[in-house]
């Protein structure tokens, strides 16, 4: 049975059985996979603080053909995001996860889609403006996916366009140097929601999460 071990981020995970977990991660070089953690619920795990969402990590794991779950043997972790400072940030983490499982294709690499990801743990970590980075990585996520329209047909303010002229050109890093009003923001989320929502052909639960916690503010 052939061993694994790949930079890999943690996308989601679901409970199996009454120790286990199943987890959804991303890899840099294989694509999206689906593994079995065993006595990950335990409370003495070995992958104790591991499998957060957005965690990024070494990742070894056991595949057999034809299997549609690999079996984990470790996973090392290299950055979290758990260290964000407000519920809204720690909120946007799920979202920014929920969004990658949704498009990553099962087992085909996409190392564009893995260093986008990769790129919203180290933004997240360093203190990026939530709002902003959120509408940066909903504008990339949909670039990369072919679906994004030209800018000259969405319909927004010249401040939320240039928002979006300087992100093609900008690193998550630099965001602070850009600057998007409440309204602005607003404005590019509602669209940026209208196009996921159009191609994926739901709402995400993680969005109506984000969007409660707004309102309960």
């Amino acid at each position: 049975m052939p061993v694994y071990t790949a930079d890999a981020l943690i996308l989601r995970t679901y409970k199996l059985g009454e120790a286990d977990r199943i987890v959804v991660f991303l890899t840099r070089d294989r694509g999206k996979k689906r593994g079995v953690a065993k006595g990950a619920r335990r409370p003495r795990s070995r992958y104790m603080g591991a499998l957060e969402p957005m965690t990024r990590g070494e990742v070894a794991y056991f595949e057999r053909e034809q299997r549609e779950l690999v079996r984990l043997n470790y996973v090392e972790a290299v950055r979290s995001p758990l260290r964000a400072e407000t519920s809204e940030a720690l909120g946007h983490v799920g979202y920014f996860a929920e969004l990658i499982d949704e498009w990553a294709p099962e087992a085909h690499a996409d190392e564009r889609l893995f260093r986008l990801g990769a790129s919203m743990v180290e933004a997240i970590a360093g203190g990026a403006p939530i709002d902003r980075l959120a509408r940066y990585f909903e504008f990339w996520l949909l670039r990369l996916q072919g679906v994004y329209p030209p800018l000259s047909c969405l319909e927004v303010s010249a401040g939320a366009m240039r928002f979006l002229k300087a992100a093609a050109q900008t690193g998550p890093e630099d965001l602070e140097k850009l600057t998007l009003s409440a309204a602005e923001c607003r404005q590019l989320e509602t669209a940026h929601r209208h196009l996921i929502k159009l191609h994926l052909e739901k709402e995400l639960k993680s969005a109506r999460v984000l969007r409660e916690m707004r309102h309960a503010r």
